[in-house]
């Protein structure tokens, strides 16, 4: 049967099976190629909430989507154009995501009486999911990858550990993915310490590209043309690699050794992980024994004349909270990155959300104001991780920087910046001159105070959580006290000055504004383009700093009849926005799934408050 080779300007693939199925590193290479390849893409991984999850289960699948096209690609993509499952389960949970059009590929293998029994089957599972009449690719497998491997000398066990890499194979020849990239990642992985399983890799990697174009049931391959990107080095990243590397590179622009001191949590245990790796730079890392820990001892690095920095998610934000009250009391440079995911407590771990907003504006005891700012791509983490460090030192403040768990695990092409590209990080360093150091005496333009790092000679100084005058002594005078708590306000509200304005995407003025922040970015911006293409006039604005907002926010939403707040939680930005502007008509488009926006979801919130 000849196949159709068919032209796409994007295609999104879904990756789906139990937790030992391998689908996330079977996405991620698929993403990564695509990347080297030259395709716009982004992903998202979807992990099961629960740690061990019976084998089988719905609770215990693991996806990993991924969006690639011949231009820049904002999303994850709403809906699949092919889904892998890799078990009955599979299917189940992830059949709604499936286009009219769409390919599923299944292994035939696993859909046995008891795979089908676990996952809640009773009969034929695609007619009672009713998609039946979707291009159905039911293919052996598991069968196919003993067959492949069986003169491998590689045990049983391992023999169905390499399926994923068949799969990979087969999805490399429907999307015409070139296999060389497939083949360099096994040579790195395995060279060091298994070398003998490079070639079965490689053969079953092979094989499956082979059986897919020999198969009558591959009717049609997709060519996604390379995109056409601005010059230069460019590589796939996650958002906590991203964060991990800004980190790296403020600390290089400042000359200060970078410390992270935090506790692992998901989905934020990445950031220190990678951290850990770049000792050769300076950088020190501490695993601690929990998140008070870990944020004290960056505390304590930054007293010390460190740039400091503190990672954690939902639950160890809590936890943190004292600790950060003492960082705005002391004035102390400190970055604290909250990758959030959904709650309350520990809620489900994997999952993504934005709610966690209101804890960061307000979570802390008595009078206590800090910098809020929040990353809104994973390739955006790198500069928002660089500006938060930046922020932290020449402000002398606590910075709160806000990721998700969207950004933290996603991926999308990064260009590799020149660190010329940057400016320089100022640290306001004290100098003896003599006279006594005064630690809180400000800055006149800032209100910032000077650092004076623990043992500096001639500096020597207490800071800490009880109230202070200037000079640095106790003080319980209610006329200091008001002083110091309007001070540390003042200080937080200036760093508007060094922050850029809001920039309207769309027509200047008008009847709707979308607006969002953090990793909302794509969904609200493909969904704004949707909507023009439907000749509906909608304008758009994003905010990467939400305390304090951008100088011109009064200016740029008072040019609207409606301002639309897309966010993942049950409307913490609007409510905040709202008490600021209240003369301001500001509605919610709000999403508490621990999933990230369907474009759908904002286009038909906008055409509703159209048609008021």
């Amino acid at each position: 049967m000849q196949h159709r080779v068919i032209d796409a300007k994007d295609v999104v693939i879904r990756f789906a099976g139990d937790s030992g199925d391998g689908m996330q590193l079977t996405g991620t290479l698929f993403a990564n190629l695509s990347a080297v390849y030259g395709n716009g893409l982004s992903t998202f991984p979807d992990y099961p909430a629960e740690i061990r999850a019976p084998k089988g289960t719905v609770a215990g699948v693991s996806g990993f989507q991924v969006h690639i096209g011949s231009g820049k690609v904002n999303t994850p993509g709403d809906f699949c154009d092919m889904l892998v499952a890799m078990n009955p389960a599979a299917l189940k949970a992830n059949a709604k995501w499936l286009k009219r059009n769409a390919t599923v590929l299944v292994n035939e293998d696993a859909f046995d009486d008891q795979g089908l029994d676990k996952a809640g089957f009773k009969g034929n599972p695609f007619e009672e999911l009713h998609i039946e009449d979707r291009n159905i690719i039911v293919a052996p497998i598991t069968r196919l990858t003993e067959e492949s491997l069986k003169d491998s000398g590689l045990d049983f066990s391992s023999i169905h550990k390499c399926k994923n890499m068949f799969t990979l194979g087969m999805a490399c020849f429907i999307y015409n993915r070139p296999l060389d990239y497939v083949y360099t990642y096994l040579e790195g992985r395995f060279r060091k310490k298994h070398p003998e399983m490079i070639e079965p890799n490689r053969k079953v990697v092979n094989d499956g590209f082979n059986y897919a174009a020999n198969i009558q049931a591959v009717a049609d391959t997709y060519t996604i043309a390379p995109g056409i990107h601005e010059k230069g080095v460019y590589r796939n990243i996650t958002g906590n690699q991203a964060l991990a590397w800004g980190f790296i590179a403020a600390s290089e622009k400042s000359g200060l050794p970078l410390f992270c001191g935090s506790y692992p949590i998901t989905p934020a245990t990445a950031i220190l992980e990678e951290l850990a790796i770049h000792k050769n730079l300076g950088v020190k890392t501490m695993q601690t024994e929990d998140e008070i820990a870990g944020i004290c001892s960056a505390i304590g690095a930054s007293f010390a004349g460190s740039l400091a920095v503190t990672t954690t998610s939902g639950p160890g934000l809590s936890l943190k909270s004292e600790a950060l009250g003492l960082a705005v009391m002391t004035e102390l440079p400190l970055v604290v990155v909250d990758v959030q995911r959904a709650g309350p407590c520990t809620g489900m771990p994997t999952k993504t959300e934005q709610t966690d907003l209101n804890e960061a504006l307000y979570g802390r005891n008595g009078e206590s104001p800090l910098v809020v700012m929040a990353a809104h791509s994973p390739a955006h983490c790198f500069e928002a991780a660089f500006n938060a460090a930046k922020i932290a030192v020449e402000h002398m403040t606590p910075v709160l920087l806000l990721s998700e768990g969207f950004l933290g695990n996603g991926s999308e092409p990064w260009r590799i910046p020149s660190m010329n590209d940057f400016p320089a990080i100022k640290p306001r360093l004290a100098k003896a001159d003599g006279n006594k150091f005064q630690p809180f005496k400000r800055d006149g333009e800032t209100l910032a105070r000077e650092w004076a790092p623990a043992g500096t000679p001639g500096l020597e100084h207490r800071v800490g959580g009880l109230e202070k005058n200037h000079a640095g002594v106790l003080s319980t005078d209610p006329e200091n006290h008001a002083l110091m708590v309007e001070e540390r306000a003042e200080k937080v509200a200036r760093v508007v000055a060094d922050i850029p304005d809001l920039v309207i995407d769309g027509p200047e003025s008008g009847d709707i504004l979308l607006a969002g922040w953090g990793g909302t970015l794509g969904h609200i911006l493909t969904a704004a383009e949707e909507l023009r293409a439907e000749g509906k006039e909608v304008s758009r604005v994003h905010f990467d700093y939400i305390n304090p907002l951008p100088g011109n926010t009064r200016e740029v939403l008072s040019r609207f009849r409606k301002i639309i707040v897309c966010e993942l939680n049950s409307g913490h930005f609007a409510s905040l926005l709202r008490s600021t502007f209240p003369d301001m008509d500001i509605v919610g488009c709000n999403k508490v799934q621990g999933q990230v926006f369907l474009v759908k979801d904002i286009v038909e919130s906008v055409s509703s408050e159209l048609s008021q």
